[in-house]
């Protein structure tokens, strides 16, 4: 069965923390070292995440029922994607950056922007993004994938 794609809700904003959480914890490493993945994901607050349900435009995909990856727009950027771990590797996170960049396409924006972090950036880089600067202090990789063709 495929993902359903539907708007996040204010109530997924539990949820959406702990896949954000343990995707970082789990499946950053070995791209980046378990410290900084442990480090990264304590800053992260459930207070954090219901500010960006209210700033960002937040898409959750869905298996079986169960909020399986989500990823965030605005404007023309992409302000993150996740997958819980359990559903790593299942086509998930390539499934909603595609309908987040048809949504992007559709509202003709010529191209969409990010910052990967390390352990993200292949997965970006496979799916025809480029790099779009150097890495910046905090370790981001700016990239950029043209839309309109």
């Amino acid at each position: 069965m495929g993902a359903i794609y539907r708007l996040a809700q204010r109530t997924d904003a539990s949820r959406l923390h702990d896949i954000r959480r343990r995707s970082i914890r789990e499946l950053a490493p070995p791209r980046i070292s378990v410290a900084e993945a442990q480090a990264w994901a304590s800053k992260l607050t459930l207070s954090g995440m219901e500010q960006k349900l209210h700033e960002l435009e937040i898409w959750v995909a869905e298996l079986d029922g169960i909020v399986a990856g989500w990823g965030a727009i605005r404007a023309d950027r992409l302000e993150g994607l996740y997958t819980a771990p359990e559903f790593a590797g299942q086509g998930v996170g390539a499934g909603l950056l595609g309908m987040l960049e048809g949504l992007l396409r559709d509202r003709e924006f010529p191209s969409v922007h990010a910052e990967a972090s390390s352990n993200a950036r292949d997965f970006y880089l496979r799916r025809g993004y480029r790099a779009a600067g150097p890495q910046t202090q905090d370790g981001a990789w700016p990239i950029m994938k043209g839309l309109l063709t």
